[in-house]
């Protein structure tokens, strides 16, 4: 999974990246500080896998992962070149999905691009240099395949140059290319077209350590960033980069929740809340193989069948499945390991239609 960080310069981006992935991103009070996207692997937290390596006490532990990419801050008119240009907006073109931070706290001392808060009008200035980035590139497609289905034989071309118009004339409105109403078959076709208004939208509320501890409901702009995420059925989750910057330079786990109960965070930090909206968001979900040479998490999508999921650890697994046997891992947690729920009877064998489920501790059969 790719997530790019989007938002304004000076909105606290730089500074969240930095405490999600420890990897140093510069960051400074004026535009345009981050100059080439900075990329981090940032390990999923996850109970289970705690749980089973304690049990286990494996040769290796491998927890599922998320790629952040941390674009430099966008301005009115990056579209066309204005302040560091648009090819950083090439960068978003390869992520899953976007994170839009959005300022929401006041500060004299760092300068906001446009003078004052304001996230709606925020909002509008990344989103429509997102949208003009489409037209841009979606008017060239037109230009290339334009050429090839005027040929008449090429019947794809002909199909793709239909699509393309189509979603033209919503980017002219200054809309994005999500609004197009597609057929199954379109959003296929649309996939291929890279367009960056296409993938789904996380906000991500930055405000100060005093709203925080009441999750945004005492400040004023978080209504307006939840407003205009429904608007677009779009996440919203809010977070003060500042205490995540904090907590990131925290290694013993005893302080860090510490200072998590402290701010009022109830166990669950920003990087928590984002990871788990950006599963959701993408319908993701991890199933489990455990044992003495290694505990490991494997990302799948949400209704993936046994053999998919086989595959995800190596394609023989898929080729040659022959069955699943599979614990919850609430079973796996509750009865005291696999062989205690092998004999309460909670050790499925499941075949090809099973579908696999979130937490399932699953060992596979196949044959090559």
């Amino acid at each position: 999974m790719k997530i790019g960080v989007v938002g304004l310069p000076n909105v606290g981006k730089s500074t969240l990246f930095n405490a999600l992935t420890r990897a140093g991103a510069q960051s400074a009070n004026y535009p345009f500080c981050t100059i080439e996207p900075n990329v981090g692997i940032v390990t999923v937290p996850d109970a289970r896998i705690d749980f089973l390596v304690e049990y286990y006490k494996p040769k290796s532990v491998v927890n599922a992962t998320i790629e952040f990419v941390d674009i430099a801050g966008l301005v009115a008119g990056a579209s066309k070149g204005e302040g560091l240009g648009n090819k950083f907006l090439s960068h978003i073109r390869e992520v899953d999905a976007i994170v839009h931070v959005v300022r929401a706290f006041e500060n004299s001392d760092i300068i906001h691009v446009d003078g004052e808060v304001n996230p709606k009008r925020d909002i509008d200035t990344i989103n429509l240099e997102l949208v003009l980035s489409d037209l841009e590139s979606v008017s060239r497609q037109i230009e290339k395949v334009g050429k090839q289905a005027r040929q008449g034989s090429n019947k794809e071309a002909v199909r793709e140059l239909e699509l393309l118009t189509k979603i033209k004339n919503v980017l002219d409105n200054e809309k994005p290319a999500s609004s197009v109403d597609l057929t199954d078959e379109e959003r296929v076709i649309a996939k291929s077209f890279g367009l960056l208004t296409t993938k789904p939208v996380i906000y991500c509320a930055n405000m100060n350590e005093e709203d925080i501890t009441t999750n945004g409901q005492n400040n004023k702009y978080f209504k307006q960033i939840v407003d205009r995420a429904n608007q677009e059925n779009n996440s919203v989750i809010c977070v003060c980069a500042k205490i995540e910057e904090e907590l990131s330079q925290v290694d013993d786990e005893s302080e860090r929740k510490e200072l998590m109960a402290m701010y009022g965070l109830d166990g669950e930090s920003g990087l928590d809340k984002l990871i788990a909206a950006s599963y959701k968001l993408l319908g993701l979900i991890s199933f489990l193989t455990a044992g003495e040479p290694e505990v490991r998490a494997w990302t799948i999508r949400d209704g993936t069948k046994a053999p998919g999921a086989a595959g995800r650890i190596h394609t023989d697994f898929e080729r040659g499945f022959i069955r699943a046997e599979v614990c919850s891992f609430d079973d796996f947690k509750s009865l005291g390991g696999i062989i205690k729920a092998r004999e309460a009877g909670r050790v499925r064998i499941e075949g090809k239609e099973y579908i696999v489920k979130d937490g399932d501790v699953v060992h596979f059969r196949f044959n090559v």
